[in-house]
């Protein structure tokens, strides 16, 4: 029995390892369409593009779905990324649930972020790097060749990582089924966590007026007043801000971009930022 089930997993499957292959491939498009709003969401999308329509064939309900919320805010590492493709997109190859789908990519892209800048972009690059740079300055051809060879290699680790992640979601496709309201619930939560931390280290705000207090003392109002009683606090309040404008007036995300590049641009004109 247990065979047979199997069996009729494998057969219902739409993509084929060629499709996975593709997809791994197509993620060097990851930041083709970079922009501050929502990071790498078009060129994330773009990538699995091919793989989608051909999950959803003629339901263009579903596939507008799947679009809309593959469009959504995403910075993850490249290197690591085809990891991340290939267990979602097995879920959307069974069909499940949306919540479920968007909250497993909100609470992995960070961490898969967090990993793959600390081994590629802070260790393995930099230490490559060095190294080439040295034997460049003797004149040596095995620097730029040694350079080339480590972002090959990491190019081709893609594949074996696409093929793992969804072999990987293929396999614990019934158990989230089975808690698909639990692991929608923890993944959304643990998701919203993350860019919610995310918020101070991309946004940056902090104020330059400082007070005099004799002729040799003065007081910062960012330093020695607002990070004592609460660190972070400015980003914290302009994000939220903006997310009221946006949910609550409807505000366009380009008019509050162009606002923000203009304020920032007033407020350090006038010394307040």
């Amino acid at each position: 029995m247990e065979s047979n089930k199997n069996e009729n997993k494998e057969n219902s499957r739409i993509l084929t390892k060629k499709d996975i292959r593709n997809l791994s491939l197509r993620t060097v498009f990851l930041q083709a369409s970079f922009n501050y709003e929502r990071m790498q969401a078009g060129g994330w999308l773009l990538t699995q593009l091919p793989a989608l329509k051909k999950i959803y064939k003629n339901d263009k309900v579903g596939l507008s779905a799947a679009m809309k919320d593959n469009l959504e805010f995403i910075n993850t590492s490249p290197p690591l990324v085809s990891f991340l493709y290939g267990l979602l997109i097995s879920l959307e190859e069974s069909k499940e649930d949306r919540q479920t789908i968007k909250g497993l990519k909100v609470a992995l892209f960070g961490p898969l972020a967090g990993i793959g800048d600390a081994l590629f972009w802070f260790t393995l690059l930099p230490i490559t790097a060095g190294i080439s740079a040295s034997f460049a300055q003797e004149g040596s051809i095995i620097g730029p060749i040694l350079f080339f060879l480590v972002f090959t290699i990491l190019l081709v680790m893609r594949l074996p990582l696409g093929y793992m992640g969804y072999n990987l979601g293929v396999k614990a496709i019934e158990k989230i089924r089975d808690n698909s309201i639990i692991i929608a619930k923890t993944t959304t939560i643990l998701g919203i966590t993350v860019i919610g931390g995310l918020i101070a280290s991309y946004v940056k705000l902090s104020l330059i007026p400082t007070f005099a207090i004799n002729e040799d003392n003065s007081i910062s109002i960012q330093k020695d007043f607002l990070d004592n009683v609460f660190p972070n606090i400015l980003p914290l309040g302009f994000t939220l801000f903006l997310y009221w404008l946006i949910k609550k007036k409807n505000v366009s995300p380009v008019i509050l971009i162009l606002g923000t590049f203009i304020m920032a641009i007033l407020f350090s004109f006038l010394g307040i930022l």
